[in-house]
């Protein structure tokens, strides 16, 4: 049942590819910003993917969120995602970021479910 309160956590491990300096976010070779905001919507999509109609998915629609502290390749990543409400077809997370040292960004994301071929018909 997609209710308030559902939560998933997505890991992945700092790499050459979701460097800012790989993403085009920047220069360094720490976690991109990018990556970090793909992780935890990651973790949003799968916090609620079970419990979805079949036939639907969820799609981000807006995301507000810091990123505070860099993370060093090698450093593993964990992106929480918490359902804080739900209006409809209208789905609102907290989201945060760790790794070993700490949080590294938190923030609010929004996501929308949709029927998936309505959907892609837009496309067309």
């Amino acid at each position: 049942m997609l209710k308030e309160g559902l939560e998933y956590t997505s890991t992945t491990v700092v790499a050459p590819g979701n460097c800012a300096s790989a993403v085009g976010s920047g220069g360094l070779d720490v976690f991109a910003t990018p990556s970090m905001v793909a992780l935890m919507e990651n973790a949003a999509m799968n916090a609620v993917a079970p419990f979805l109609p079949e036939g639907s998915t969820t799609v981000g629609a807006e995301i507000n969120t810091t990123h505070i502290k860099p993370s060093a390749l090698g450093s593993e990543i964990k992106a929480t995602a918490l359902l804080t409400a739900v209006e409809g077809r209208k789905l609102m997370f907290n989201v945060e970021a760790s790794d070993g040292a700490g949080i590294i960004g938190k923030g609010t994301h929004v996501r929308f479910i949709v029927d998936t071929e309505r959907f892609m018909a837009k496309l067309k």
